[in-house]
C-alpha cells in the first residue's frame, strides 16, 4: 500500500497548526537562518512546539536548510542541524550536498534548488543518501515515471502555488543586478519586474509587461495521474503566504486526496492519522492567485504568463455598467457591475481589482447592496472595465467561523457484567488499551433505551480524539447509567491516549550506497560554496569545479533556463506557431539589458546579461 502526504507551507507556527488542523499531513517550515525565504524565519523553540502539535496526528514537520552553505557557516549549521534534531525535525530539505558529511541525524530531502529533472540526477542524489527527492516543477508525467523507475527513494512534487520562471535553483538575474542571491534567500523577484521586449535594431515589440511573469500551478485534478506516475507527497508552494491562503488550500486538496483513497482503499492511505470535521468549503478562485496553469504535467506546451499583473487578480465577475459621483468633491462613487453570473452576490468589504493600462489597480467596497459598489474614487476606472474580486469578505469570514477539527478516530467496545463495565479501545493509529469500572447492577427499564444512550454518548469526540461504539455485550440486563458517567469514560479513554506516542507511519531510510559518478566538471550552476561540497564532487570523478561558485559566472553569463518562451506565449515561435522570427530578441529594465536565447530541439528559453549592459 503506498503512503499518500499532503505537504503544506508554514510561515510560522500558528500556520503550521493551521495546515494540520486542516489535513496536512506534514508541514515545511524554516528555522532562524539558511531558510530560502529570508522573511520567513522561526526560532527553533517554535519549531519544537510545532512538532509536538503534530505528531499527535502521526504528522511530521520538515524543516528547511536550503540555502547554499559558506565554508565559514558549516560550524553554525551543523549547531542548527543539531537543536533542530533535538526540537524533533522529522527531516531536513537540503539543497547543498555538502550537509550530507555533517552529523544530521534526521533524514535529508534533496530541495527542488537542486534542479532535480532527470533519472541521471536523481540516481546521484539518491546515492549521497538524500531520502526523498523534490523534483523539478516542470516534468512531465512521463519524466516522472522515468524518474521513479531509475530510483526507489521517495518522490515529492508541487502541485500549487507560485512558479520560479528558471529552472529552481538555477536563476542568477537578482544575484546579478544588485548582489542579491536567490539561493541564500534574498530573491528580489526580477521576474515579476516590468519589461520592454525588442529587436536588435533597437524596435519595441512590448512595452512595460511583466514578460517572465507566470501563472500560478494548479494540478488539483491530476493528483490521482501523479501517485500513478510514483509520486508520494504533494506540495503546495507558499511559505511566504497568509493564513487564510494555506488553510483554504491544505482542505482543497486534502479533500481532494480523501477522495482518490476513498475510490482505491486498497491502494492508497494517508501518511498520516485523523479526519477533519466541520469547517467550511474550500475555493481556489476565492484567495490569491495570478491565474493558474497545468504547466508542461502533459508534456505539452501551453500559454503560462500572466503578463499582465503579476498580483492577484482574483475572480472576473463581471464589467462595470455605470459609474456615479455621489458628492460634489467626487470623493465618493457608485459603481454599477454587469454581472458575468447571474448568482453574483457582493458584500461589504469586498476587495475588487481591473487592470489599467500595464498596472493592476485595487479598490475596496465601502457599502455593497445588490450589484452596486459604493466606494472612494478610483482613478483609471471606466464604463465597460472588466472588474475582478481579489477578496471576498463573505468567504474570509465563513473561514474564520468555519474552523476544521481534526479528530483520531477510536473505536469502543464496551462489555457489560454483572459488577462492571469494562471499555476496550482501538485508535486508528494502533494504540491500544482497556478501561474497567465498577457499577451498581441496577437493570435499566428500557433496554432499547439505555442501549441509544451509552452508544451516544459515548460516540462523541474528547479531546483529539473521535470515538465511535462498536459493540454492547452484556452478560444480563442492561444496567442504568448516568449521562455523565458515560462522558468520564470517553474523557478517560482519551486521557490514556494522550499518554502513548501516536504509532508513525515510517518514512523511506534513504538507499545510499552505490557510488554514482558525478560530472567531470560542473559550472555556477551547481552552486557549490564549500569544501565539503567540493570533496564529495571530487570523490565522484569530478576534474574541474575552478567556476562552481555562483559568482563566479562571467558578465554574458546565462542567468536562467526556463521551459516558458516568450516567443511561444507572444504567438512568434516559429517551430509551434509556424512564425518566421529569426531576429535576435532582448529584455530591457532600468538601464539593464539581456539577450534571449531559444534552443529550439529541446523548447527551452535562456536569458543572458549583455556586456556593457547598462543602456
Amino acid at each position: 500500500m503506498s503512503n499518500l502526504e499532503l505537504l503544506a507551507p508554514a510561515r510560522n507556527i500558528d500556520i503550521g497548526i493551521a495546515a494540520i488542523d486542516c489535513g496536512a499531513d506534514a508541514v515545511y517550515i524554516a528555522g532562524p537562518i539558511f531558510g530560502a525565504r529570508q522573511a520567513a524565519g522561526n526560532s527553533v523553540e517554535d519549531i519544537a512546539r510545532l512538532c509536538a502539535y503534530a505528531h499527535k496526528f502521526g504528522a511530521r514537520v520538515f524543516v528547511t536548510v536550503n540555502t547554499i552553505i559558506f565554508d565559514e557557516e558549516l560550524d553554525k549549521a551543523e549547531e542548527l542541524i543539531g537543536s533542530l534534531s533535538e526540537a524533533g525535525a522529522d527531516a531536513l530539505i537540503v539543497q547543498d550536498i555538502g550537509l550530507t558529511r555533517l552529523n544530521c541525524g534526521i533524514p535529508i530531502h534533496a530541495s527542488t534548488q537542486c534542479a532535480i529533472r532527470t533519472p541521471e540526477k536523481a540516481r546521484f542524489y539518491e546515492s549521497l543518501g538524500f531520502s526523498r527527492l523534490v523534483l523539478e516543477r516542470e516534468l512531465s508525467l512521463e519524466q516522472i515515471m522515468a524518474i521513479r523507475k531509475a530510483v526507489k527513494c521517495e518522490l515529492e512534487f508541487f502541485v500549487h502555488g507560485a512558479l520560479c520562471v528558471c529552472y529552481s535553483g538555477q536563476c542568477y538575474m537578482s544575484e546579478s543586478i544588485c548582489g542579491r542571491s536567490a539561493n541564500r534567500g534574498e530573491c528580489i523577484q526580477a521576474c515579476r519586474s516590468l519589461y520592454d521586449l525588442e529587436t536588435a535594431d533597437g524596435k519595441i515589440i512590448v512595452r512595460n509587461k511583466a514578460l517572465l511573469s507566470m501563472k500560478d500551478f494548479n494540478l488539483m485534478g491530476r493528483l490521482e495521474e501523479l501517485a500513478e506516475a510514483g509520486v508520494c507527497s504533494f506540495k503546495i508552494e507558499g511559505r511566504l503566504k497568509n493564513i487564510s491562503y494555506v488553510r483554504n488550500i491544505t482542505r482543497l486538496y486534502s479533500s481532494s486526496l480523501d477522495s482518490i483513497i476513498a475510490r482505491n482503499p486498497e491502494k492508497y492511505r494517508r501518511s498520516s492519522f485523523g479526519s477533519v470535521t466541520k469547517g467550511f468549503l474550500p475555493n481556489p478562485d476565492k484567495t490569491f492567485n495570478r491565474g493558474y496553469t497545468e504547466l508542461f504535467i502533459d508534456g505539452k506546451r501551453n500559454n503560462w504568463g500572466s503578463m499582465e499583473a503579476t498580483k492577484t487578480m482574483g475572480e472576473f465577475i463581471g464589467y462595470v455598467e455605470s459609474i456615479k459621483k455621489t458628492d460634489r468633491h467626487g470623493n465618493e462613487m457608485i459603481i454599477t457591475v454587469r454581472p458575468k453570473d447571474a448568482e453574483l452576490s457582493l458584500s461589504n468589504g469586498d476587495g475588487f481589482a481591473f487592470v489599467s493600462g500595464n498596472d493592476l489597480t485595487g479598490f475596496r467596497g465601502d457599502v455593497c447592496e445588490g450589484l452596486s459598489i459604493r466606494c472612494k474614487e478610483v482613478e483609471g476606472l471606466h464604463c465597460g472595465t472588466k472588474l475582478f474580486r481579489n477578496l471576498s469578505s463573505t468567504f474570509e469570514k465563513e473561514m474564520s467561523a468555519g474552523r476544521c477539527i481534526r479528530l483520531i478516530n477510536v473505536i469502543i467496545e464496551i462489555s457489560i457484567s454483572q459488577n462492571f463495565i469494562s471499555a476496550y479501545y482501538e485508535s486508528e493509529d494502533g494504540r491500544k488499551g482497556s478501561i474497567r469500572y465498577p457499577i451498581l447492577a441496577i437493570p435499566a427499564e428500557n433496554k432499547d433505551r439505555m442501549e441509544r444512550m451509552i452508544k451516544e454518548q459515548l460516540s462523541k469526540s474528547s479531546g483529539l480524539y473521535g470515538f465511535a461504539v462498536s459493540g454492547i455485550k452484556a452478560e444480563g440486563p442492561l444496567p442504568l447509567l448516568k449521562v455523565s458517567f458515560l462522558n468520564s469514560i470517553r474523557r478517560d479513554i482519551a486521557m490514556s491516549l494522550d499518554k502513548i506516542s501516536c504509532i508513525n507511519i515510517p518514512m523511506d531510510p534513504g538507499h545510499a550506497g552505490i557510488s554514482v559518478k558525478a560530472p567531470e566538471s560542473i559550472s555556477y550552476k551547481d552552486n557549490v560554496s564549500n569544501h565539503l561540497s567540493r570533496e564529495i564532487y571530487a570523490e565522484r570523478g569530478c576534474k574541474s569545479f575552478e567556476d562552481a561558485y555562483e559568482k563566479s559566472h562571467k558578465e554574458d553569463a546565462e542567468l536562467m533556463r526556463t521551459k516558458y518562451c516568450i516567443r511561444y506565449e507572444l504567438g512568434l515561435c516559429p517551430r509551434l506557431c509556424r512564425k518566421e522570427n529569426n531576429s535576435p530578441l532582448f529584455l530591457t529594465n532600468n538601464g539593464r539589458k539581456y539577450e534571449l536565447g531559444f534552443d529550439c530541439k529541446v523548447c527551452e528559453m535562456t536569458v543572458k546579461a549583455v556586456k556593457g549592459q547598462i543602456i
